[in-house]
């Protein structure tokens, strides 16, 4: 812990530096302030207008804009190391470099592209069009409803490794959740079975030790930390691997909301009953994930010459039917994939769409789309936590209540716990399950992936889900959703500063 919290120390003072050059210079500089305001102030503005010129998400843009025109010194810094400052990071070419070097192994099927097209499944064209990911139809789906749920079953399917294991996540923590994977990664890595580890140096902070991939490495574990955190280079650090999944073998892949650690499989839960979702899925599209994981993994490593040893051939295997697709998120994506994606769904809705996510921090696009899919008819309900993780997190979540209320969008509170699925649900036809949150760094910052499902008879039980979930939840009201005015203009101030949450 000690480690872990003068690794958080040292972060924090490297970010203190940065700031502090505006100090110094008002202190040591001050006869020549005019004119260092003077270009300060210039250089502000031809960022807003470079941003405006080219902003196809103005709402996105526009905290920026107000806060560099606002405090120009202050803005600018910000803005250069947390905007979108993507093309001198060598990290972020050599994930580009892979992403473009592997859509050569990601050959869709004609017949089922041809059949996509004939029964205008408009979702899935716009995954397909714009991710590269293969739609496939050969797959077995299974959905856990809890995390509690979900550990036992990838415990089981970890045991049957014979080639390979890849994990990616976002928190790895020590634990009753991790020591009963880890003892079996160890074994299998012994027995010869290719283990590779993958987790985020920021979401992991706080739960390992700086060199844990070296500990991992006297097992014959391989492992990575995503993007190890300095305190003299801010300008990747925002953008995270948030990423959720195990590929074991090429069979089988797991995926959802769990994170590995104890709270996720209600151990040690200080936020009551924490309700988040896994996903399994064996068939052909486990090799989207699997081609996703390496993407990142031959960005640090550049271990493998041809990932298709890893390709599992699932010939003559018959699945559930439907169409399922697992794709990427990415920050360095010209479109906002993971945004877009739910915003299809939303404008596709007929008869309902339900959503449960732990964050609600979105754009005027989306609260719009939501709003007219409430007005046309369409049950819109939301469900959020009711015992938060995150106090100034959740204050911008309820920010968003008054309008969404106002034009019929149900908004939902778990009374028992803290909500952590990721779940869109339409119609009873289709549904995503993954990893992003409906807030500005999972839409916009950080990597991330998701489970697109259409006509795929597991949905049946993501409906079954959420009305029991819905039992455990209280409907807000008008009185609810109402705020004062200081609380509103506190609320408004908070959503400036929407990349750093």
């Amino acid at each position: 812990m000690f480690v872990a919290v003068k690794r958080v120390l040292i972060v924090f003072i490297g970010v203190i530096l940065q700031f502090g050059f505006a100090i110094l210079i008002r202190l040591f500089f001050y006869k020549y302030l005019g004119i260092i305001t003077l270009l300060y102030s210039l250089a502000s503005i031809f960022i807003v207008l470079g941003l405006l010129k080219d902003s196809t998400r103005l709402s996105n843009d526009l905290p920026w804009m107000i806060l560099i025109l606002i405090f120009p010194i202050f803005g600018t810094i910000l803005f250069i190391t947390l905007g979108k400052n993507y093309s001198k990071n060598k990290l972020l070419k050599n994930i580009f470099h892979y992403e473009e070097e592997y859509q050569k192994y990601l050959v869709p099927k004609k017949e089922i592209q041809t059949e996509i097209i004939d029964k205008k499944l408009d979702n899935i064209k716009y995954i397909m069009n714009r991710t590269h990911y293969v739609v496939s139809t050969n797959n077995d789906v299974t959905y856990y409803p809890l995390g509690d749920d979900f550990y036992p079953e990838l415990l089981k399917e970890l045991k049957k490794a014979e080639k390979f294991i890849f994990m990616e996540y976002f928190i790895i923590n020590e634990g009753v959740m991790w020591n009963g994977i880890l003892d079996i990664l160890k074994e299998k890595a012994q027995e010869g079975v290719i283990v590779r580890v993958m987790y985020d140096d920021m979401g992991s902070i706080a739960m390992l030790p700086p060199n844990y991939y070296k500990e991992l490495a006297k097992f014959k574990i391989q492992c990575v930390p995503f993007n190890r955190l300095s305190p003299f280079r801010g300008i990747f650090m925002n953008n995270r691997d948030h990423r959720k999944m195990t590929i074991i073998d090429g069979k089988v892949a797991f995926s959802g909301g769990v994170n590995l650690s104890d709270e996720y499989i209600n151990l040690n839960s200080r936020l009551g009953i924490w309700k988040d979702n896994g996903i399994k899925v064996e068939g052909d599209a486990v090799w989207n994930l699997t081609v996703m994981f390496l993407t990142l993994w031959n960005a640090f490593k550049h271990d493998d010459e041809d990932i298709l040893q890893f390709q599992y051939d699932f010939k003559g295997k018959k699945g559930q039917k439907g169409y399922v697709i697992p794709y990427g998120v990415a920050p360095l994506h010209p479109d906002l994939i993971g945004e877009d994606v739910y915003m299809n769904m939303i404008n596709s809705a007929k008869d309902y769409l339900y959503i449960m996510t732990p964050y609600l921090i979105i754009d005027t696009d989306m609260v719009n789309s939501l709003c007219r899919a409430s007005k046309r008819g369409v049950d819109v309900r939301i469900i959020v936590p009711g015992i938060p993780d995150k106090k100034i997190v959740y204050t911008q979540t309820c920010s968003f209540f008054p309008v969404l209320h106002e034009s019929g969008v149900k908004i939902y509170t778990f009374t028992k716990g803290f909500v952590h699925s990721k779940v869109f649900l339409s119609d009873d036809v289709r549904a995503v399950v993954g990893t992003i949150n409906m807030d500005y760094r999972s839409l916009y910052l950080h990597f991330e992936n998701g489970i697109f499902m259409e006509q795929v008879k597991e949905i049946e039980h993501i409906y079954e889900d959420f009305e029991k979930t819905f039992s455990d939840c209280k409907e807000l009201t008008d009185k609810d959703v109402k705020v004062g005015f200081i609380k509103s203009i506190w609320q408004a101030i908070l959503r400036l500063f929407a990349p750093l949450f």
